[in-house]
């Protein structure tokens, strides 16, 4: 009798949990969608060190560095926490934002509002596919980009964060891993194949352009051979690939390659420190490593 009693206690738990789970994921839907629009459409980020805000921005010439990290170091920082790669890469990029900040100027110029475009890859990949196979109409994985992207509010670098760097991964991941719950991402990804299909392709690039200028910054990374490659039996030493013509003052890219992680900044000339900024990502790299290992 008591079994069967703990057991309909259980299946009562499992059941108001799992509508509380759908009512807190539905919530953050409607929520991040909304405010995925109003950032696509009107609301534009404040003009910072990182964000010029000067039109026509993406015709300005451009500085392009790159700056090398072991994956196995970054594997360790993954490991500490319990979160993903790319939680400790994008945690980087932006702490890394937030030193380049408050090392240029006054402090509180660090807890200005400032949004990071982290883009996602919405491909349903089950496996190889050719060209020939992605170009039929009815193909599970259709031919083209298929993304979107999350409106990641870069937290505001604190004192305890500056002493222990961890604590601004796992403030980042939160964020991230709330909005990943949601199902905004997908929503905007058919946002963006309705306006393509119904609009045009001009429509499609218009809502994305506006995006990029009213935000800050762009994260993108691409999983890269592990394997040393070839191009015409010359081996490949390294690798890496840069997005430009965006309406932002920096974006970052990166690529993996062959156990290392190259990260391109590109930044907009005479309004970017690059030097400064460049420096700033590898004390953050450096600064979590180090906290990593020690603690």
């Amino acid at each position: 009798m008591k079994m069967e009693q703990s057991s309909g206690r259980r299946e009562s738990n499992s059941f108001f949990s799992s509508i509380s789970n759908g009512l807190y994921s539905a919530f953050n839907t409607v929520s991040d969608f909304g405010w995925g629009l109003l950032k696509s459409s009107f609301v534009e980020d404040d003009t910072t060190l990182i964000r010029s805000g000067h039109l026509g921005v993406e015709f300005k010439p451009v500085v392009i560095s790159t700056i090398t990290f072991s994956l196995d170091h970054i594997k360790q920082i993954k490991t500490k926490l319990r979160v993903t790669t790319n939680d400790v890469i994008t945690g980087i990029i932006l702490f890394g934002t937030r030193l380049y900040m408050q090392g240029t100027s006054s402090n509180k110029l660090s807890s200005e509002h400032c949004t990071a475009l982290v883009l996602m890859n919405t491909r349903n990949i089950g496996g190889y596919k050719s060209v020939k196979e992605m170009v039929k109409p009815a193909a599970e994985s259709l031919w083209g980009n298929k993304f979107a992207f999350l409106h990641v509010p870069i937290p505001e670098l604190t004192g305890v964060e500056s002493c222990n760097p961890l604590e601004f991964v796992w403030k980042t991941q939160k964020v991230i891993q709330r909005k990943k719950d949601s199902r905004a991402v997908f929503l905007t990804a058919q946002l963006l194949e309705v306006l393509r299909k119904f609009k045009g392709p001009e429509a499609a690039s218009k809502y994305i352009h506006t995006t990029l200028k009213n935000s800050s910054l762009t994260i993108s990374n691409v999983i890269g051979p592990v394997e040393r490659m070839a191009l015409a039996n010359h081996p490949i030493k390294s690798l890496y690939f840069a997005v430009v013509g965006a309406p932002q003052s920096p974006n970052f890219t990166m690529v993996s390659y062959m156990g290392k992680l190259r990260i391109v900044i590109g930044s907009e000339k005479d309004y970017i420190d690059t030097k400064r900024l460049y420096t700033s990502i590898d004390n953050a790299f450096q600064m979590m490593l180090k906290a990593a290992q020690e603690n």
